[in-house]
């Protein structure tokens, strides 16, 4: 019987492209190496201003580098990102509070699904360039991920729900006290200790510390089937 697997947590928004790269490494990982990785929805408007951060959008120069950066990342990891048209609009004004209390119900409920409805979700606003806060959206992406209209429709009514809210707070509190000034973060647990990695380009700072072997970002056992 070999060594147990270390837990590692991945905060993440469906607002943050880059939170969308890292989930991608992981999901592409979490069998390769010997660890459990939780998924962990988190509000990163909230860890924004827990932290005195402010989005890269708001910054011209930051603005600007993140187009250049996101094209080739998508090249690189082979993730199909695309920029909103109206990019100002879904980062700032529309948000994604609803779409993380979705997926907060999603985990609390059907935990075996979370990792599909995050992923239509991330396709639906950066990818198809689709709304993520209207609750007729929020269904799409869940059936799309397999779920019933039942099944979506149950979770849709509970997002509002006293539990909910306090469990995407409670997550993203959490995150904060990782350290955390954005999304994604990735806390890895060994040997009593905690080490918080931020950003998606900390992988094979990852792999080091769990003494595991880094492949890129796409490995041969994955990319053999993409």
């Amino acid at each position: 019987m070999g060594p147990l697997p270390r837990t590692v947590e991945l905060f993440y928004d469906v607002l943050s492209p880059y939170s969308w790269l890292g989930f991608e490494i992981l999901c592409r990982y979490k069998n390769l190496w010997n660890i459990h990785l939780q998924l962990r929805p988190s509000l990163i408007a909230g860890i924004m201003k827990d932290s005195g951060n402010k989005p890269p959008a708001l910054l011209s120069r930051k603005a600007q580098y993140l187009m250049g950066d996101i094209k080739l990342l998508r090249e690189h990891m082979q993730v199909p990102l695309q920029f909103p048209k109206d990019f100002f609009s879904v980062i700032l004004e529309k948000g994604s509070l609803s779409a993380m209390r979705f997926l907060t119900a999603v985990n609390t409920e059907n935990p075996e699904m979370l990792e599909k409805v995050s992923r239509e979700l991330w396709m639906r606003v950066w990818n198809r360039d689709e709304d993520i806060t209207d609750p007729q959206s929020l269904l799409a992406a869940a059936e799309k991920a397999g779920m019933s209209t039942q099944q979506a429709r149950g979770l849709l009514e509970k997002i509002s729900t006293p539990q909910v809210k306090n469990k995407l707070r409670e997550t993203t509190e959490a995150a904060c006290k990782y350290g955390a000034f954005g999304l994604p973060v990735t806390v890895a647990h060994l040997d009593g200790h905690t080490h918080m990695l931020f950003g998606s380009d900390r992988m094979e700072l990852l792999a080091h510390l769990l003494g595991e072997k880094w492949m890129g970002p796409v490995p041969p056992a994955v990319n053999a089937k993409l």
